[in-house]
């Protein structure tokens, strides 16, 4: 048996605090790692009552705190907290991501905007604001998507979105391998959580007669492969995009 454990290290996933993000950070901490989570503090206060239950999970091992990833000074301020509190930083996982699915022909600049903002101009802002923060010999890991690759209807600013993330991670991975920096994505499927469970049942349903494993992806089968890029089994592998799809190529 090989474990892994990642016992005295620092990961920070964004958009933590619920689905596949708060998954990944749960497995993370379980893997021995100090765990810090940001959130987006939404006026009707849904995710502080989020960020409250996954706090009292992660317990002392863990770091959750309101901060816009489309904000660079937030997530500075956010990135220095972590600093302070567990002394270094070695995982980055750029989870944080959004939905407004609509048809080319109804979506509007404002759902174009939103989109991208969060699901690929954020992922460039973390990122970069994170250099200085981040430990060499660290990772980033960006999650992707099979709507990236294949595009999906009806997901014209998602798609494009995380196909730029894609290539965000290649360019990245080159930049960073002066600091032993590997920098990958993760493209998941349809995955169970509540994003998932957002699509609507008939497109649920025709996508799932394209898998060849017939079943969507449970969120722990996709941190696992991010718990494997962040370990030293993963030391060689860099700018590389892994899908964990069950095997649908569209």
């Amino acid at each position: 048996m090989i474990p892994i454990d990642l016992t005295g290290k620092v990961a920070i996933v964004t958009g933590g605090i619920q689905g596949l993000g708060k998954t990944t950070a749960l497995m993370l901490k379980r893997a021995g790692a100090k765990v810090a989570v940001n959130y987006f503090d939404d006026p009707a206060g849904v995710s502080r009552q989020r960020a409250d239950e996954t706090a009292a999970e992660l317990g002392d091992a863990g770091l959750v705190m309101a901060a816009d990833v489309r904000s660079r000074s937030d997530m500075k301020s956010f990135f220095e907290a972590v600093k302070t509190r567990f002394g270094r930083i070695d995982f980055l996982i750029n989870n944080a991501a959004i939905l407004r699915d609509r048809s080319v022909k109804n979506l509007t600049d404002d759902e174009w905007d939103a989109v991208v903002e969060t699901n690929l101009s954020a992922v460039f802002k973390v990122s970069q604001t994170a250099l200085p923060f981040l430990q060499d010999g660290g990772r980033i890991v960006n999650m992707a998507s099979i709507s990236g690759v294949i595009g999906f209807f009806g997901q014209a600013n998602y798609s494009s979105a995380k196909a730029g993330v894609i290539a965000l991670t290649k360019v990245l991975s080159r930049e960073l391998a002066a600091r032993r920096i590997n920098v990958n994505a993760v493209a998941p499927g349809v995955v169970l959580t509540e994003m998932g469970a957002s699509i609507p049942e008939a497109a649920r349903e025709q996508m799932l007669s394209q898998i060849p494993m017939k079943r969507f992806g449970d969120p722990e089968e996709i941190a696992s492969v991010i718990l494997y890029l962040c370990s030293d089994l993963s030391s060689y592998v860099t700018g590389q995009t892994l899908h964990v799809n069950g095997g649908w190529w569209g």
